[in-house]
């Protein structure tokens, strides 16, 4: 049986979930890159961390909650681009395709997402799904 840090992490890099997204989730660090936050952003969606998702939205446009339906299960991020979003900007896009499987079903949310430096910190702005 594997050990909890050995499991994947869902963002699909090669690594463990513990070493990957998890440093972030458990704030030990911060995101570098939009693509980063946005992989981040991913897995806590797919562990139904609702505090890094509220903790990593700009305040101008972030929920007052995050509603998780039970049934829905993400399985799979696609990162089709990214424009900007490196260490030596304020502003990036990253376009994705975020598969899941709800009940019996599989199926893909496909965003363009825009992402933003706020108080030092990579924060996703909001996003246009195609």
């Amino acid at each position: 049986m594997a050990k909890r840090r050995d499991v994947p992490c869902p963002c699909g890099l090669p690594a463990s979930y513990r070493e990957c997204c998890g440093r972030f989730h458990r704030g030990e660090a911060k995101a570098a890159t939009a693509e980063q936050l946005m992989r981040s952003r991913f897995s806590a969606f797919a562990r139904h961390d609702a505090a890094y998702l509220i903790e990593s939205w700009h305040p101008a446009t972030r929920p007052p909650r995050i509603d998780f339906d039970p049934a829905l299960r993400w399985e799979r991020l696609e990162i089709v681009r990214t424009v900007d979003g490196t260490p030596f900007n304020d502003e990036g896009t990253v376009e994705f395709r975020a598969h899941y499987v709800q009940g019996r079903e599989t199926g893909e949310m496909h965003e363009v997402s825009r992402f933003a430096r706020h108080e030092g910190a990579w924060v996703y702005v909001d996003g246009r799904v195609r």
